[in-house]
């Protein structure tokens, strides 16, 4: 299982660098006065930071 753990741990690396440009991207909507846009990039940024602390700690757990 070791690979799967290294997949894991990618991905979960992958998930937080995306919720951080999502997460931009939302303070870049908000800035230009687009709330809606930006409250819709916020919530798919705090989904994919929970994303990344599950996986995050299913490696954790196993490592």
């Amino acid at each position: 299982m070791p690979t799967d753990l290294a997949e894991l741990s990618s991905i979960s690396t992958t998930l937080d660098q995306l919720a951080r440009r999502v997460g931009a991207m939302g303070d870049r909507a908000r800035e230009t006065k687009e709330e809606d846009v930006a409250s819709e990039l916020f919530a798919v940024e705090r989904a994919l930071a929970g994303a990344q602390r599950r996986l995050a700690r299913m490696v954790g757990r196993s490592s």
